[in-house]
């Protein structure tokens, strides 16, 4: 009742003198929400792109790193059903609120692990003031060589190993737990208190707002991991490697505390907002209002359904609803097809980072800016040229599925020469490359003298073109540094023989003279991303027209949790593995399998992308089945009503049909 007072109190105070207070006005709403969800999705974004140097830092397989994504999901896909029963029921501003905290301290949880091991250590051919301990050729069953990494295996550091592990698995479903209420509750808030002219104005800028985030996210991780990680604790003249360094590791940790911070900044406004606020008012033309008010009327009574139930009615209904829904083959068909589609742009929003960076040499900080600045804008491309098309030609559920065959269709030819665009796998000596993944290096018989340790990792590039896993492997016994501790190469190497003599090793890998192929493979990677961007309106509208108006509500939440259980989850940890069997040198630690030195370039790219190409071969079946069951369904209501009507008035109906069809579609 007091509730009801304020709301009748401030609603005359708005048409009378106005109220002035920023937190009754919807636009407000909307532009916090906007900035909400932007640092939302930088959160989740930044995770993504920071995947391969958190391999790197803590020696994880791709498969834990795809693990640790899709736990994102697993808190998000237990409450996220509830989220349709629960709607205006509660304090939504204070939810989202409260979600936005969680998803803040999710942020700081994940970058804990930087602030609680110890500094990160990288095989040097520099004797530290520490230990006499070097990665160059000591000859002699003495060698100190054989002590390198020696402190590495002992009960407290793998003791911290599986805290690391523990800490991101919390806070990556944390991070899922607390993004729960964001997105649904500020949708149906804004739909519930603006206008209906302006709502689809206000959730269109919403989306269009809200996908850039990714991309912020990615270009954020471009900065932070041109940082070394441990810029905090040694001191910059102490630092003797370059990002383009295989040993370097980026300050991954220094972007979960700016996004996490800019989350928890715009948490604050929601709980100043009321749990209801006047209606906007806005001066419509009356054609206007009446020619949309009963499609309105309908969505509206079709979400509200679940808020007239008790939760215990609720929680009976819903499987009810589930097997209605299921046993419907066009929804059915079409969540397969996104599910396909989905899984596919799990593997590359988690992996793409990573597969730039071993295909073409590229440095985190690089590869990171290309996704930022090219895939993600490609991807909003897509989608808002789908929400074009759809609106300017009208489509018909049987269209909406014809453009989707056309786009994937498209998608795959563009997609399919991708398999054939990178680099091949640099010469390394000693090394298998047959693709199993459990393949090691072997002991040459020019640096057996040698004692080298297995740990050890210092790529050196021999003057025969031959790239070596560590000076030590290549035989090097003598090192040339300049004044500031930079090594400029290593001499008096037994494994590189140039004319007869003993030769000479540079620091860093082997170029594989490939690089040109870089810019057709982010065009054409760029192209098909457009075109599947644009089955994501009419493959939307294909659900909500295939169900019955009661069950909207409840079906797109099935939709939401299908995607999640079907794609979102298993999909980082299918690439994940597939990536991992084209390993070809496995970093130990204990004796345990930690994360892949190097990969086999053309396995990589053959597993990798004929993935995400069998994918795209089925959602394409998926769409191709969805447009015949509709043409079927389209023949037999024209032959039915064939012998009840004449030529005349069954041209005049179906004309008819046709077009409240493409109105209600335009609308939605």
């Amino acid at each position: 009742m007091t509730a009801a007072l304020e709301k009748t109190s401030c609603e005359d105070q708005l048409r009378r003198t106005g109220c002035k207070s920023p937190f009754l006005s919807i636009k407000f709403f909307v532009l916090c929400h906007s900035f909400l969800q932007l640092c939302q999705l930088q959160v989740s974004g930044y995770v993504k792109g920071s995947v391969s140097t958190i391999e790197k830092r803590y020696g994880l397989s791709s498969q834990t790193s795809g693990l640790m994504v899709s736990f994102n999901e697993v808190g998000n896909t237990l409450l996220i059903i509830f989220v349709s029963y629960f709607g205006s029921r509660v304090h939504r501003p204070r939810f989202i609120g409260c979600g936005a905290l969680l998803v803040s301290l999710a942020a700081f949880l994940i970058s804990l692990p930087h602030f609680i091991t110890g500094i990160y250590e990288y095989d040097k051919s520099i004797a530290s003031d520490y230990s006499n301990v070097t990665d160059i050729c000591q000859p002699g069953p003495d060698g100190t060589a054989r002590l390198l990494r020696s402190s590495a295996c002992t009960p407290h550091a793998a003791k911290e190993n599986r805290a690391v592990l523990s800490i991101l698995f919390l806070g990556q479903a944390l991070l899922g737990v607390g993004g729960v209420p964001i997105q649904p509750f500020g949708i149906s808030f804004i739909d519930d208190f603006a206008s209906k002219r302006n709502s689809p104005l206000y959730l269109g800028i919403l989306f269009a707002v809200t996908v850039i985030g990714p991309g912020i996210a990615f270009m954020l991780g471009s900065a932070t991991l041109r940082f070394y990680v441990d810029i905090d604790k040694v001191p910059t003249n102490e630092i003797h490697i370059t990002n383009k360094d295989p040993r370097w590791v980026g300050a991954w940790w220094l972007g979960f505390l700016v996004a996490a911070s800019l989350v928890a900044l715009s948490a604050i406004p929601y709980f100043f907002f009321p749990r209801e606020m006047p209606k906007e008012v806005v001066t419509t033309k009356e054609s206007d209002v009446q020619k949309g008010r009963g499609l309105l009327n309908e969505l509206k009574s079709s979400a509200e359904t679940p808020q007239n139930l008790s939760l215990s009615q609720f929680i009976k209904m819903f499987p009810q609803v589930l097997l209605r829904n299921l046993r419907n083959p066009i929804f059915v068909l079409v969540i397969l097809a996104q599910v396909n589609l989905s899984a596919m742009v799990a593997g590359l929003a988690t992996f793409m980072g990573k597969f730039l960076e071993r295909q073409f040499s590229l440095t985190a900080s690089l590869a990171n800016m290309i996704l930022g600045s090219v895939n993600v804008p490609g991807a909003m491309i897509g989608i808002v040229m789908g929400g074009i098309i759809m609106k300017n030609f009208h489509m018909t559920l049987k269209q909406c599925s014809a453009l989707c065959i056309l786009s994937m269709l498209l998608c795959m030819l563009f997609g399919l020469p991708l398999i054939f665009l990178g680099c091949p796998t640099q010469k390394i000596a000693g090394l298998d490359y047959t693709g199993r993944s459990e393949v090691g290096r072997h002991v040459l018989e020019c640096n057996r003298r040698c004692n080298c340790p297995s740990s050890a990792f210092n790529p050196v590039c021999g003057l025969d073109g031959i790239e070596y896993v560590s000076p030590c492997d290549a035989g090097c016994e003598a090192v040339n540094i300049e004044s500031d501790s930079i090594v400029v190469n290593y001499t008096r190497c037994s494994c590189i023989i140039v004319n007869g003599t003993e030769g000479v090793a540079r620091p860093g890998s082997c170029d594989t003279n490939c690089f040109h192929f870089l810019i057709p493979f982010i065009i054409l990677c760029c192209l098909a991303g457009i075109l599947a961007s644009i089955t994501h309106t009419p493959s939307f509208m294909l659900i909500l027209r295939s169900v019955q108006p009661e069950d909207k509500s409840i079906a797109i939440g099935i939709q939401f949790l299908m995607l999640r259980v079907l794609a979102w989850m298993p999909g980082p940890v299918l690439y994940g593995s597939v990536i991992d069997t084209t390993c070809l040198l496995w970093e130990k630690k204990c004796d345990v399998k930690a994360s892949c030195r190097y990969y086999n370039n053309t396995l990589l790219r053959q597993r990798y992308l004929g993935l995400q190409l069998l994918f795209e071969v089925g959602c394409f079946l998926c769409f191709v089945t969805v447009y015949f069951i509709l043409r079927q369904k389209e023949n037999k209501s024209k032959t039915r009503t064939e012998p009840k009507e004449s030529p005349e008035k069954e041209g005049l109906a179906l004309k008819q049909a046709e077009k409240s069809e493409k109105i209600s579609v335009s609308n939605d």
